[in-house]
């Protein structure tokens, strides 16, 4: 797939083979996280309807990786939101996306109309 490029997204947009390969390791890292998060929530409901001591204790520690999971997710979305954002406008040959002179990440999107 290297050095392929898929067209198709807007406007005959071209993205390179690299990226999509980009995008698709993140969303299987989102999968996993959530996959992972559902084995937490069970857990964290058979600890609650057991009502067992130990069982409620353990729970701190399940919520607060829930928690964590949660964050990385929405931590990955933001990534890959940013970084659709960069290939397009640069697929464009739009300058008003992608980084700024101070490295940091611009959001501005160009609306049709």
């Amino acid at each position: 797939m290297e050095g392929d490029t898929f067209s198709g997204l807007r406007n005959g947009t071209q993205v390179d083979g690299k990226v999509v390969q980009t995008f698709q390791k993140s969303f299987v890292q989102v999968q996993n996280i959530l996959d992972q998060n559902r084995l937490l929530i069970n857990e964290i409901n058979q600890n609650h309807e057991s009502k067992v001591p130990d069982n409620l204790s353990r729970n701190v520690g399940l919520i607060r990786e829930l928690n964590n999971n949660i964050r990385r997710v929405v931590d990955l979305y933001s990534d890959l939101s940013s970084n659709f954002s960069k290939s397009v406008d640069s697929s464009e040959g739009d300058s008003s996306g992608g980084l700024r002179s101070d490295s940091k990440a611009t959001n501005k999107r160009n609306r049709p109309g």
